[in-house]
């Protein structure tokens, strides 16, 4: 008698715990709800908690941790609270972001080291605390949320540091796959181009820059949130399980030409 094949349980998260940052609003609402439906229990962190607990009340399971990626304490925090709660961590996507679009030339330098604190160190330092995690355990998926700015740059939107945090992180999840693949953790890096979010909402109603979008992406649109459900399920589940070290582009042709 043959086998059955089911192509789609590798999909699967059943059972397994990730944490989900900048779980608020945006991209990051919308992976934790994709996590959710995929079996997973979700841990929502970010530093809304009137809205992650809006959320939480939705998932099943699910919990709310306030949380400042940029604040030390609050990681160490995030981490504690859910080894509490749920015994492991299985999956860490770091979404938590900021962008900026001032010109370099005119931009505080604490403006510069917020972003690359929120964009980058954060997501450094939260790595560490749960891979020793990980490392304790055998097994464990890292997904950074990185952006097609990770892979090129654009100088028609002002904003270096928001690109040098992006391609930092695109190089630490190459380096930390490097690192622990032997030890049995994956990390690989999404890199979504533009999407309909807080952080990209002056350019949803703004024609000229959705000719520039239409002129730029092959497709000739923005993408549409679901459009990132795939990708985020392949890389954090057991259907990539020989894939580490991988800038997943999700981005309509954008970084092909």
């Amino acid at each position: 008698m043959s086998e059955v094949l089911d192509p789609f349980s590798p999909f699967r998260l059943d059972g397994r715990v990730a944490i989900v940052t900048g779980a608020s609003a945006g991209l990051g609402t919308r992976f934790a709800r994709v996590l959710h439906a995929a079996g997973a229990r979700v841990v929502l962190a970010a530093r809304r908690l009137e809205r992650l607990e809006s959320l939480a009340g939705e998932l099943d399971g699910s919990v709310a941790v306030a949380c400042d990626v940029a604040a030390d304490a609050d990681l160490t925090r995030l981490v504690e609270v859910t080894i509490s709660r749920f015994g492991a961590i299985d999956l860490l996507v770091n979404n938590a972001g900021m962008s900026d679009l001032t010109p370099i030339e005119s931009t505080s330098p604490e403006l510069l080291r917020q972003v690359i604190d929120v964009n980058l160190f954060a997501a450094l330092r939260l790595s560490q605390l749960v891979g020793v995690h990980m490392l304790e355990r055998g097994h464990g998926v890292i997904v950074n949320v990185s952006s097609v700015l990770g892979l090129v740059g654009v100088g028609q939107m002002p904003q270096a540091a928001y690109v040098a945090s992006k391609h930092g992180l695109v190089g630490l999840t190459r380096e930390l796959s490097a690192q622990w693949s032997r030890r049995g953790i994956r990390v690989n890096a999404l890199c979504p181009a533009w999407f309909p979010t807080d952080m990209t909402a002056e350019m949803v109603g703004n024609e000229s820059s959705q000719q520039w979008i239409r002129r730029r992406i092959p497709q000739g649109r923005m993408g549409e949130p679901h459009e990132l459900d795939g990708a985020l399920l392949f890389l954090a589940s057991d259907a990539s399980s020989y894939v580490t070290g991988v800038a997943l582009p999700v981005d309509g042709g954008f970084t092909s030409v």
